[in-house]
């Protein structure tokens, strides 16, 4: 009995020391963006890795070649998944397509966090930490109503949109700027339906500055008159810039766009974009992180803010050319917070 008992006590040991080494293994995170290039996305990653840093959670990143790019990041999302994570944080390319690898992700044990733009429904991830995009779009349609003033009623509007499969920060956007212009949004779901004459018409830009050229461009082509351009980004708003300095034409449309990093910015104080949309994913990635830590020790799952589907992270329009009826900050209250 003696013997027996002595093999108890070192089982008992055994089984202490490899709870405890487990207990002291790290939380593993995914944070998967869109790209790694655009400001947006290098900033999330920059907010991702210091909290976890400081919260001692182990992360892995991955990013898509270009923005659309729906299978690498459903490749990341199998990564992650075999490498144990508690939680992975995605900014989706196709909000529709990726849902089948969150449930998969989520049937192992995985707190899916979509960040910035909304999955397809917006309840397939356990949470979002996002912007208020269609907000962010109402504050610059609404602005440049009021920068047109009577003008605005014959306005020649260009769009500058993100893809053809619609994700869905590309639809809150493009159709909160047109409600907060004036114009009838039909469907809020669909980009595209409308029948306002004042729309010269929709391209895609890839959100990046190339796509922002060849998309104005070719509405330029359609009609040379255009006067009022929004642009889902602003490095799509710098290319519009390009495009329309290329015709001679950059004095006689107002340029709008969303995001707030620093280049667009100070893209504002030059006068290249009139307004933007400024928008926190520093914010968003180091909260994510948060609650993955926060899931890993207890189970609880992030809530969303009040009167909302998402948790908002916040926006500020930025212009030093505030109208009446549009809450602002200043150009520099914008350089002050911006990123990239």
């Amino acid at each position: 009995m003696k013997h027996v008992f002595r093999m108890s006590a070192a089982a008992s040991v055994l089984a202490l020391g490899a709870g405890l080494a487990q207990a002291q293994e790290p939380v593993k995170a995914c944070l998967i963006t869109k790209t790694d290039i655009n400001p947006f996305f290098v900033k999330m990653k920059e907010g991702a890795s210091a909290k976890a840093q400081e919260l001692g959670v182990e992360l892995m990143t991955f990013a898509g070649k270009i923005d659309g790019d729906h299978e690498t990041q459903q490749q990341a999302m199998e990564s992650c998944i075999a490498a144990g994570v508690k939680g992975i944080m995605i900014t989706a390319s196709d909000t529709k397509a990726i849902v089948d690898s969150v449930k998969q992700a989520q049937d192992n044990g995985v707190l899916v966090i979509a960040l910035d733009t909304p999955l397809d429904p917006i309840d397939a991830a356990d949470a979002t930490f996002a912007t208020d995009n269609y907000e962010a779009g109402r504050l610059i349609g609404a602005w440049a109503k009021g920068k047109m003033g009577d003008a605005a009623a014959d306005a020649k509007i260009a769009f500058l949109d993100l893809s053809e499969r619609g994700a869905s920060v590309d639809v809150l956007r493009d159709q909160g700027f047109m409600e907060g212009f004036g114009i009838d949004v039909k469907d809020k779901a669909q980009i595209g339906d409308e029948d306002d004459a004042r729309i010269v018409g929709h391209e895609v830009t890839s959100g990046n500055e190339e796509g922002g050229r060849q998309a104005m461009e070719a509405l330029m082509q359609k009609d040379p008159a255009i006067n009022l351009v929004y642009t889902i980004n602003e490095p799509a708003a710098a290319g519009a810039y390009e495009a329309l300095k290329s015709f001679g034409k950059e004095g006689d449309a107002l340029i709008v766009s969303i995001d707030g990093g620093c280049p667009g910015v100070q893209n504002v104080q030059e006068g290249i974009i009139g307004a933007t949309s400024q928008q926190y994913p520093l914010k968003m990635a180091s909260m994510g992180i948060e609650a993955i830590a926060a899931f890993a020790k207890d189970g609880t799952k992030p809530e969303a803010s009040e009167g909302l589907d998402f948790t908002n992270t916040g926006v500020n329009l930025v212009t030093d050319q505030p109208v009446d009826g549009v809450s602002s900050i200043s150009v520099q209250d914008g350089l002050d917070q911006c990123w990239g």
